[in-house]
């Protein structure tokens, strides 16, 4: 079981509102990537997360382009866990490639809010917050073992390495 801090966002919340399109050729480094997460729809994102939190969001999170830096400014900001309501189907796949954990669990993002701390226990797959407990779906055997791994890269490198 791991306990986080909550940052809760809402609806639709495009890629490039996660990561402006405007950096995408021009950051190059994983703190430069990440000072910039998420500043058109939070500013105070970047400068308040802490390793460890997670993004709570209501449904389509990612939507949008495909563009992995939608999940690497998440991810080099500290963030190893996103739960939405449901995801677009590129950003989900993004997040298992960089090893950030995607959990599909609607309604959570209604009765938690930012600053608010949640338990996920994965064995049980099931996730407690404001006195509530939800479940939610158990990733595949297959794409386990790539969170397992760190992300696709990192399974491969130890597997052809």
């Amino acid at each position: 079981m791991s306990t986080h801090r909550c940052w809760v966002y809402g609806d639709n919340v495009n890629t490039d509102v996660i990561f402006p399109g405007k950096y995408t050729y021009t950051l190059k480094t994983p703190e430069d990537i990440a000072a910039h997460a998420l500043e058109d729809l939070d500013p105070t994102f970047a400068s308040g997360v802490q390793v460890g939190d997670a993004i709570v969001a209501g449904s389509n999170w990612g939507m949008g382009s495909s563009r992995e830096q939608g999940v690497t400014s998440i991810k080099y900001s500290g963030v190893s866990i996103i739960i939405a309501a449901s995801f677009s189907g590129l950003y989900f796949r993004n997040c298992i490639n960089q090893g950030v954990l995607p959990i599909v669990c609607p309604g959570l993002n209604a009765v938690v809010k930012s600053g608010d701390s949640l338990e996920i226990d994965l064995a049980s797959a099931s996730i407690t917050a404001a006195g509530q407990t939800f479940n939610f779906p158990r990733l595949s055997p297959s794409v386990q073992a790539i969170m397992d791994a760190g992300g696709l890269l990192p399974m491969l490198q130890k597997k052809f390495g």
